[in-house]
């Protein structure tokens, strides 16, 4: 409940915040380290632990399971991806219920229909404006901390155009939302648009994917519309992969990795400083009586 605070006062700031996804504890604890005030979860990335696309195949106790230790690694806020709530307003609320209880500070709720697809994807369907609303009602009535935040992620730009995506956010803004968040903006005019419209009455959310539609502006830019905080979803996650392809292409090639050495980091710097070996080590001497 404190993150969930320490996000509101974050917020309170009128400044742009920034965001960089993590896909596990390892990646958080290095968003945390790189001076990110805020960790992001995506149920993109998440969904390599489970080897399916991003289509709305994971189910609520998986991604739970996945999240907890995020949450638990950081010590500043985790906002997470909540697919579309994960079925009714009940299974929203049980959401909501669950993502408190392990300490996350705010989520995102999508009006998309299944099968859902990644934002940045084309053929994506839409529930009714009014089904949505209810899910962000039934999810800002019934959490456990009034600080949570429960955004509004909006698919509509892609499927009815921006004029829609503009209709439904006043629909869920009335609904109770705390943030607005539109994927997949096509042009940096849509982008002024939403910022000119709603930028004064609520914060907006604005995901700078990587090769995504929305322009991949810089910071500066994003501020000076009027956004209030900026995810990046894959941006680990593609350094990463282009890491580990790097270096296992040369294992094989070379039989070794110690010409890769330079760009990689020490086993001491990932095992005790980020996955707190030294201190488990401790720990167990301490009880053991070995001290």
């Amino acid at each position: 409940m404190a993150q969930a605070q320490s996000l509101r006062s974050l917020l309170a700031e009128n400044r742009l915040l920034m965001a960089a996804g993590a896909y596990d504890v390892i990646s958080a604890r290095l968003v945390e380290e790189a001076g990110f005030p805020i960790v992001y979860y995506s149920g993109g990335v998440s969904a390599g632990a489970l080897g399916f696309p991003d289509f709305g195949l994971r189910t609520l106790t998986e991604m739970v399971m996945q999240l907890e230790g995020v949450c638990r690694a950081v010590s500043v806020p985790v906002i997470a991806d909540a697919e579309a709530g994960f079925g009714s307003v009940l299974n929203t609320v049980r959401m909501v219920l669950d993502y408190e209880r392990i300490g996350v500070a705010g989520l995102h709720i999508e009006d998309q229909d299944l099968p859902r697809r990644c934002g940045h994807l084309g053929g994506k369907r839409l529930i009714p404006a009014k089904d949505h609303a209810a899910k962000i009602r039934a999810a800002t009535e019934n959490r456990a901390n009034s600080d949570t935040m429960i955004i509004a992620r909006i698919d509509a730009i892609a499927v009815n155009g921006l004029d829609d995506a503009i209709t439904r956010a006043d629909t869920y803004l009335e609904a109770g939302a705390d943030m607005l968040f539109f994927e997949a903006f096509e042009s940096v005019k849509q982008m002024e648009k939403v910022c000119t419209r709603f930028g004064q009455r609520v914060p907006l959310l604005v995901n700078m994917v990587e090769g995504g539609k929305t322009p991949f502006l810089p910071v500066r830019d994003l501020e000076e519309l009027g956004f209030r905080l900026v995810i990046y979803p894959v941006t680990a996650v593609l350094a990463a992969a282009y890491q580990i392809k790097k270096v296992l292409k040369g294992l094989r090639e070379t039989g070794t990795t110690q010409g890769g050495w330079h760009e990689m980091l020490p086993f001491s710097e990932v095992f005790n400083g980020l996955l707190g070996w030294d201190q488990a080590l401790s720990f167990i001497d301490h009880y053991s009586g070995k001290e």
